[in-house]
């Protein structure tokens, strides 16, 4: 008989794991830091979107707050910028799915599982996204920052609230996927036990191991096979490569 909990909540990550590119993202960062004066060409630009790739997944002022220290309105009005960047991209672009997700989300609730999305966008921003996607019959709850009390990814906050909003009885039936370190940490932290990081999004396969990746898959596709199967050791293993 096989000792392996049985997966009941899976945790996913928005932008970069099921749907969006990583490049809009970044436009929205890189517009609003040019905002507070910090522009290509320079320095203290590249430094900054150094700090926004290191730091994706976290909560979008969080980020903001780390490259102006100590400067909590030029922390808002740059976050500001990026929500309405962003949004902007939406309207003019819309959102696409990553390829094979839709499939994903179907087989996963089709087996009884419940399904959250987590991110670090803002409410505002995140009700955009769902409104843009359609995706309210496919998911059981979108969970951002402020739903959890305010702290976001890499804290176990918003895996945490998941897990007390749909009635889970223990944090070992939960499952994470995403695709940076961050994601990793938020999962590890909040005790799933299944933390997957997927190998075609924002971070390295190096970094999403040192955030604690239990597995790595190669496409979301792959993460269906991962959730329901008894034989854990039947995927990529990300512990035996540590």
């Amino acid at each position: 008989m096989s000792d392996v909990v049985p997966i009941k909540l899976v945790c996913l990550d928005l932008a970069g794991t099921t749907a969006g590119d990583i490049a809009m993202v970044e436009r929205a960062f890189a517009e609003a830091i040019a905002t507070q004066g910090i522009v290509p060409g320079t320095g203290a630009y590249a430094r900054a979107m150094v700090h926004v790739h290191r730091s994706r997944g976290c909560p979008t002022i969080d980020v903001f707050r780390g490259i102006f220290p100590g400067n909590e309105a030029q922390a808002q009005a740059a976050n500001l910028t990026f929500e309405r960047s962003y949004e902007g991209a939406l309207e003019r672009a819309g959102l696409t799915p990553v390829p094979g997700v839709m499939e994903v989300l179907d087989k996963l609730r089709g087996n009884g599982l419940q399904l959250a999305l987590i991110t670090g966008f803002s409410r505002v921003t995140l009700s955009r996204v769902l409104s843009v996607l359609g995706w309210h019959d496919k998911i059981d709850l979108a969970i951002s920052p402020e739903d959890a009390g305010g702290r976001g990814r890499p804290w176990p906050d918003m895996v945490l609230h998941a897990v007390l909003r749909t009635g889970v009885a223990d944090v070992r039936h939960v499952a994470v996927i995403g695709d940076s370190e961050n994601d990793m940490l938020c999962g590890t932290r909040a005790g799933a036990s299944i933390v997957a990081g997927i190998l075609t999004g924002v971070h390295s396969r190096e970094r999403l191991l040192k955030g604690g990746a239990t597995h790595l898959i190669d496409s979301i596709a792959d993460f269906p096979s991962l959730v329901l199967s008894d034989d854990l050791g039947t995927t990529q293993v990300a512990s035996s490569a540590r």
